[in-house]
């Protein structure tokens, strides 16, 4: 049975094979020009007219529309849906493989189920951190969406792009992606659920520490007040339980139990992904120096509790706990901030990251402030930012703010030469490096 081609080639190909004329599939119901402009592919077969055609060419409907046979694209969907799990609690690896045996098996008829593989890849390549791949990838999408809007959605595309080149250091190109997506977002008045936050999480890390009033932060602002930071349990437990029902389920050849099993466990995992993504883009409007302290103290505590309730997001609650002791500094609680920063460094015992070298920093700070002396901290800082791996595209504005801060603070302390070797670490990490021969200036980095 052919499955190549148009709907109107299966027509065709069909109808020749049961040695009928075109006149004799029409019947008394159609014209056989009707069936002729089918068969060129003029005219696409409604619904009821599929049906009958399928009764009079001796196949399934889905066959005659999708050129697969029911049972061949349900094991289409549960495979999107497996690699899907294996794309938020597995393996990318695993999943982008998985994504890209599904878009080697698909044909051009079944261009629906293809594009979501395909951006499943993508995010799988970004989870990765191949960025430049996932880029290409993800460019290739918006081609594509522009041109067949009906296959894939142009805004779920352009806030993933948002949040790459952001992670690979194009600042400019993922705030002007991120604008973009913000028009899409506002004529469509989205401002709950997945896309939303996603747009939010991606606004607020494009935005500068310093930076005030904006359409980008009223809107991030509006989708935290909306949904606020929810607290969840981590049901990673429950999700591998289904999970793995579904995979036995598909083993035994029950394909519908085995796609309603990978349903369930997809939307267990839903709840602890948005509330995770609230989390980030709360802790990241903490940081911001503009936000109100009490506002600040809030989110960054909500967002603290989320990271705290998942194993999987030991870092970030470090980070989160960095985020909420410079949030007292500028309450001028030095007492809470050092607390806050040693429990920073207990969260980090492998001092991976900058974590650890930003918990040293404030409790420097601290240190100074109280006039006592800072030197250990400002040595181990500067210990740990010089053991960080180079960035693989060439910045890290993470990386970068740290040693600009650390510069500050041997500026407090009067040690000038540290203080300039330290900016000059800030330029490198922000991907500025061949003018820097010569430079000798104390205070070289802006702010």
């Amino acid at each position: 049975m052919p499955s190549q081609g148009t709907i109107g080639d299966r027509v065709r190909g069909l109808r020749l094979n049961r040695r009928m004329s075109q006149a004799q599939l029409a019947g008394p119901d159609l014209s056989d020009s009707y069936v002729s402009l089918i068969e060129s592919g003029k005219r696409t077969p409604t619904p009821v007219v599929a049906r009958l055609l399928a009764e009079r060419l001796g196949c399934t409907t889905e066959f005659l529309l999708h050129g697969i046979e029911p049972r061949q694209r349900i094991d289409t969907e549960l495979g999107l849906r497996h690699a899907e799990l294996e794309l938020q609690h597995g393996d990318a690896a695993v999943a982008a493989d998985r994504f890209t045996e599904i878009v080697k098996a698909a044909d051009e008829e079944n261009a629906m189920l293809t594009a979501q593989a395909r951006f499943g890849r993508a995010r799988a390549l970004e989870a990765q951190g191949r960025l430049g791949q996932a880029v290409e990838a993800f460019e290739r999408l918006r081609r594509e969406a522009a041109a067949h809007p009906e296959r894939l959605a142009d805004l779920p595309l352009t806030i993933a792009l948002s949040r790459c080149y952001q992670r690979a250091g194009d600042r400019l190109r993922a705030r002007d992606l991120a604008s973009y997506a913000l028009e899409q977002a506002e004529r469509l008045s989205i401002t709950e659920g997945e896309i939303a936050v996603d747009l939010a999480t991606a606004l607020i890390e494009a935005r500068g520490e310093r930076e005030s009033d904006s359409p980008e932060l009223a809107y991030v602002k509006r989708v935290l007040d909306t949904t606020g930071v929810p607290q969840v349990m981590d049901r990673s437990g429950e999700i591998r339980a289904l999970w793995h029902a579904s995979a036995a389920a598909a083993a035994g050849e029950d394909s519908a139990l085995a796609v309603r099993l990978a349903d369930d466990a997809i939307m267990a995992g839903r709840e602890s992904r948005l509330a995770l993504q609230l989390a980030r883009a709360a802790m990241h409007w903490s940081r911001m120096l503009t936000a109100p302290i009490e506002e600040a103290e809030g989110l960054v505590s909500a967002a603290s509790r989320v990271f705290a309730g998942f194993p999987a997001a030991t870092r970030e609650y470090g980070e989160s706990l960095i985020v909420h002791a410079r949030v007292r500094l500028r309450a001028g609680d030095p007492a809470r901030a050092a607390e806050l920063a040693g429990a920073a460094l207990e969260q980090s015992p492998d001092h991976a990251g900058t974590t650890p070298a930003e918990a040293h920093l404030v409790l420097a700070t601290v240190a100074l402030d109280e006039g006592r002396e800072a030197a250990a901290d400002l040595a181990t800082a500067h210990r740990m930012l010089s053991a960080l791996d180079r960035p693989v595209f060439g910045s890290d504005r993470q990386v970068a703010r740290c040693w600009r801060e650390l510069g500050d603070l041997y500026g407090r302390v009067g040690s000038v030469a540290q203080q300039t070797a330290a900016y000059r670490k800030a330029l490198e990490a922000a991907g500025v490096r061949s003018a820097m021969a010569g430079v000798t200036a104390d205070a070289i980095v802006s702010r």
